[in-house]
């Protein structure tokens, strides 16, 4: 007999990998929570759009979030299956390769440097493990 929830929890996971925005919010919480405010700033996109595409990442189960105040901090979440484990473990790693990821990278590290610099980002946590 198959196993619905762990074949519904792999469709899930490859749903939320096949979107590009989705996989840049992945790189940028590479290992690190991350505030909304950012991913909008690095990403240029609405904070509607990047809060739906933060919802289909929980949806799968690979995202987590966690509030502060007005503040919402997104990490990502290891699947309990080992196979979706591996398969997300593999798409982390392959964003070292990936130059636009790497540029993305780069933005959050100066972004969190000198938040003043940001409307957008005035008074936001910084996220761990950047500068």
């Amino acid at each position: 007999m198959r196993d619905t929830y762990t074949s519904l929890n792999l469709v899930d996971l490859f749903a939320a990998l096949a979107d590009p925005t989705r996989l840049r919010l992945l790189n940028l919480m590479g290992g690190r929570e991350v505030c909304v405010c950012y991913f909008v700033e690095i990403l240029k996109q609405s904070q509607p759009k990047v809060s739906r595409h933060l919802a289909y990442l929980r949806k799968a189960g690979i995202v987590s979030v966690r509030r502060e105040g007005k503040w919402m901090h997104y990490s990502i979440r290891k699947p309990e299956d080992a196979r979706a484990a591996a398969i997300l473990d593999a798409t982390l790693l392959s964003f070292k390769a990936d130059r636009a990821m790497q540029a993305d990278l780069a933005r959050l590290s100066r972004a969190c440097c000198e938040p003043q610099r940001f409307v957008t980002l005035q008074g936001a946590p910084i996220p761990s493990q950047v500068c």
